[in-house]
């Protein structure tokens, strides 16, 4: 009688599973309904004002009535359901003790896919000579005064256990003068010399190798959003513009 009563409430505990599996199947398929539904009228909306605009993707956001909408390769926006309004910009979650920026937040997790991506070959690294404690990848341009000041600490951020890992990302865009120069470096036989030369402002042979990564490394720059020179990016996705002191840098990563 006792095996009996046991098979009959396993029996009964799997068909509640199955009941709720199948309540939680139906419920997302109402979901993704739901968003294709509302991704086509945000796609209608915005098509019928601008023509060529491509809607990658749109999910819920954390604000009820507006959706994350991804146009292309750009920032994404807001809108709303019927695709008759949007707002472009971040949002904020304000909870006790603490502002928070979703919108940061999940730009970090796409760039610490696009970081992740990244060869080191492709870099030019100054790395500590004992152990390392962070990576910090840097879009530097040659002709920027604080790309300059921060290539004259780089002996401080390594001996603070920070691996310096150059990206191009030439400011005056491609072809230009700065792009020549900052690519002749990628391309030298010792790619670390010529790139601190130039930093202090000495002239390298000018030397563009087909096959440089510098016209890559500048649209993966615009593709996550760089604003300027120079642009410290870490592992994490964090980003950090513009130059910071050695010692600040490590009290700002609690290293």
């Amino acid at each position: 009688m006792k095996n009996l009563f046991t098979k009959i409430a396993v029996r009964s505990f799997c068909l509640g599973l199955a009941v709720v599996a199948g309540a939680s199947v139906a419920e997302d398929k109402k979901q993704d309904a739901n968003i294709e539904k509302v991704k086509a009228a945000i796609s209608a909306g915005l098509q019928a004002a601008k023509p060529g605009i491509t809607v990658t993707s749109v999910e819920a956001s954390p604000i009820p009535g507006l959706y994350k909408t991804q146009i292309g390769e750009g920032t994404a926006v807001y809108s709303t359901a019927d695709g008759k309004y949007f707002l472009a910009g971040e949002v904020y979650e304000v909870s006790p003790g603490k502002i928070v920026n979703l919108t940061d937040q999940e730009r970090n997790v796409e760039r610490a896919k696009v970081i992740a991506g990244i060869n080191k070959k492709d870099t030019i690294s100054f790395a500590p000579k004992g152990a390392v404690k962070k990576v910090m990848y840097v879009f530097t341009d040659v002709d920027c005064g604080y790309c300059q000041l921060l290539h004259s600490k780089v002996a401080e951020y390594n001996d603070l256990g920070i691996e310096v890992r150059y990206l191009a990302y030439p400011r005056a865009g491609i072809p230009s003068k700065s792009y020549n120069k900052i690519a002749s470096a990628w391309c030298a036989k010792d790619r670390n010399d010529a790139l601190t030369k130039l930093k202090n402002r000495e002239e390298i042979p000018e030397n563009v190798c087909e096959g440089n990564p510098v016209a890559a490394q500048f649209d993966l720059g615009r593709k996550i959003g760089l604003s300027g020179t120079p642009a410290l990016v870490f592992e994490d996705g964090q980003l950090i513009g513009g130059y910071v002191e050695p010692a600040r840098l490590v009290e700002m990563l609690q290293l």
